[in-house]
């Protein structure tokens, strides 16, 4: 949606802005007062001297054009197209009065004045064609060229203007024979040099005008046929009016009876241009209709009040009449407010049916969604969409979400897809069903998909993330029961076990003690081998609880240690950055696991060379990245359990872990944890 006014707490720019906007109103005025002087100069001009033509296109583009940009200026300062409309307006003013000047200085016996007075007329002329017919529909609707293989329309409508506007000011002064008016007026820069090109010259600068403005036209179409369905009613304005004026422009040369119809549509171009680049007026014309319908209810019923409370006071209080005429103003602005209300809604039922206004539903829609959880706001989201939308039915479909889809009505096979956009990341997908019967579904449904989206969005993202909560607490839960139950079994069957046989063997040593000292001894023998497989099986234990390394070196030298013990054919550099001594233990665990697992990724399935592993503690975060020079990621890549376990320790300590990686270029694991400067709180 195209943004309003840019607004900014920068003096220096709102200075700029507002100079900006001087200059276009400046532009404004002066364009049409240019304009009227022509009409004024034509009307007092000799018979003899008048031409057969006094008015053209160019006489419309001075009055509408510089008008709708400086109103484009006003709202976007720097839209290189709303200063290209005020420019060739202007242009095409000076272009006017000059071309009218001339003709009163030939009345008035100056020649030589209206000799030169010819150099301004074919200037703005120039600067207006090239401007208003050939750049204005190439930079169309968002201020930029289709594509760089666009540049050679350009230069061509350049080149054809520049050559026309050559033969008209180089051309040598014509012949008195045949010359339509009493005297000849002189050319004074006349070549005689290039007088035998001169033909040639013009045929080939207006077949290259012609041309060029064929292609500003075409450039607009094959946008189109790039665009999405909301793009293409965008562009669709200003291709319409263009394509219509070169239409009808083109039968004016052959057919001068179009040249009226000619003149009308260049006055209708800015304004199809400004409802191209003001998108969010471009579904308005509803608006258009609403606003019109409303001011023409109200000027008729408060005229009859007016004049009803006047006539009826001027019967009852004769003589009166001031009276009359205050109480008359009195009815009519006490029923003014009241009035309006009531068109408005009659009005909105007209157009909409039991719609209304976009607003008037985001209002229920939010207050929907703070009375219930995220899955009822969903629902509320489904049920004000249908009704805004008058469709049929309508359907959010959540990724990942529960519930994953909620229909409300039959959205049928053939729904228009909108995708659910929170903060880059598309959260799910919104199904419109086929549209019931009302007016200006288009332009309505545009309007309330635009205004209703974004609180869809929000909605759905809830949605997504009241169900990701959910699942963690299912696999925290899960996994420390898991946890549990491995202790157990590892204490009672492994542990315990050793233990009751290592009690026996003690027993079996103090009976023997006596009697036979040599199988005492071998019992003991027994007895201390079975202490090193239990104090083997409790190292086990203590190790899955937390990496012994974690406290012999640190977390640097355990990471060290980690890549150290890498693969043999995998070089490992590590750096690390800031203190990581009087890390959380959390962090700790989180840190060296993510390592582990990614060094295991890289020597099992990466065929890398060369891994680094970079961990630098920031104030508040701790940063860490493991890359390699292996073969990346495939296009079809989908995460395993390895990836999902180093996501998931991220995760649960409030953190992210991204996974990058291009076909042939290497892998990239990011990571970033927060780090809370709040001391741990202990609990004895």
């Amino acid at each position: 949606m195209a943004e309003l006014a840019d607004t900014t707490d920068d003096p220096g720019r709102s200075r700029r802005m507002s100079g900006a906007a001087v200059v276009a109103a400046v532009m404004a005025m002066a364009s049409p007062v240019l304009g009227l002087a022509t009409i004024l100069v034509w009307l007092g001009l000799p018979a003899e001297w008048a031409p057969t033509k006094t008015v053209s296109p160019q006489s419309a583009v001075v009055f509408t054009f510089p008008a709708v940009g400086a109103f484009l200026i006003y709202h976007r300062p720097r839209l290189n197209m709303a200063w290209l409309m005020c420019a060739g307006g202007l242009a095409a003013g000076i272009s006017d009065v000059s071309s009218a000047l001339m003709f009163r200085a030939a009345a008035g016996g100056e020649l030589a004045l209206a000799g030169w007075l010819r150099v301004p007329t074919q200037l703005g002329w120039a600067v207006c064609g090239l401007a208003l017919t050939m750049v204005l529909p190439l930079y169309s609707p968002d201020g930029r060229l289709p594509s760089p293989r666009w540049r050679p329309a350009l230069w061509l409508g350049c080149l054809s203007i520049t050559a026309a506007t050559v033969h008209n000011l180089f051309r040598m002064t014509p012949p008195r024979e045949g010359y339509p008016y009493p005297e000849v007026i002189p050319s004074p820069l006349g070549i005689p040099a290039l007088a035998p090109y001169m033909e040639s010259v013009n045929v080939v600068g207006w077949a290259g005008i012609y041309t060029a403005m064929a292609l500003s036209a075409l450039s607009l179409l094959t946008r189109m046929r790039r665009a999405d369905p909301a793009t293409r009613r965008q562009i669709g304005w200003p291709l319409f009016a263009f394509a219509g004026y070169i239409v009808f422009l083109v039968l004016a040369a052959i057919w001068p009876v179009f040249m009226w119809p000619a003149i009308v549509w260049a006055a209708a171009i800015p304004f199809a241009v400004a409802f191209s680049v003001m998108r969010y007026r471009l579904y308005g014309i509803d608006t258009v209709v609403s606003r019109a319908l409303v001011a023409a209810g109200l000027v008729i019923v408060v005229s009859a009040v007016y004049f009803g409370a006047g006539a009826l006071s001027g019967l009852v209080v004769s003589g009166y009449d001031q009276v009359a005429g205050i109480t008359a103003a009195l009815f009519a602005g006490a029923f003014f407010q009241p009035l309006r209300r009531a068109l408005q809604r009659v009005v909105d039922l007209l157009l909409y049916g039991a719609v209304g206004d976009p607003g008037v539903l985001a209002g229920r829609l939010t207050q929907a969604v703070r009375r219930g959880d995220p899955a009822e706001a969903l629902t509320s989201v489904v049920s004000v969409l249908r009704d805004g939308l008058a469709v049929e039915g309508v359907a959010v479909e959540v990724a990942d979400g529960e519930p994953r889809y909620v229909e409300s009505g039959r959205v049928g096979p053939a729904a228009r897809e909108v995708p659910l956009v929170w903060h880059g990341t598309r959260v799910g997908r919104l199904l419109v069903g086929p549209p019931g019967p009302r007016r200006f579904p288009a332009a309505h449904n545009e309007r309330v998909l635009a205004t209703l989206t974004p609180y869809a969005a929000d909605v759905a993202h809830a949605v997504r993330m009241a169900a990701d909560l959910q699942r963690s607490r299912e696999r925290i839960l899960t996994a420390r029961e898991e946890e549990r139950r491995r202790l157990r079994r590892d204490l009672h069957d492994g542990l315990g076990q050793t233990l009751s046989a290592m009690a026996m063997t003690i027993n079996m040593a103090r009976l023997s003690l006596k009697s036979s000292p040599e199988a005492a001894d071998e019992l003991l023998r027994e007895l201390h081998t079975g202490m090193g497989a239990v104090t083997s099986d409790i190292r086990e234990l203590v190790y899955g609880l937390r990496p012994p390394a974690l406290d012999d070196l640190g977390l640097a030298g355990a990471i060290r240690d980690l890549a150290g013990r890498s693969s043999s054919g995998v070089e490992a550099e590590v750096e690390i950055g800031g203190d990581l001594s009087d890390l959380p233990a959390a962090v700790e665990v989180a840190v060296y696991r993510i390592v582990q697992e990614a060094l295991t990724n890289i020597r099992r399935h990466a065929g890398a060379s060369r891994a680094t592993i970079a961990v630098h503690r920031e104030e508040g975060v701790l940063r860490m990245l493991i890359g390699d020079d292996g073969r990346g990621l495939p296009e079809s890549h989908r995460a395993g359990v390895g990836l999902g376990s180093m996501r998931e320790r991220a995760a649960e300590l409030g953190g992210i872990c991204v996974v990058t990686g291009e076909p042939g270029a290497g892998t990239r694991v990011e990571v970033a944890l927060p780090l809370t400067s709040t001391p741990p709180v202990i609990i004895r």
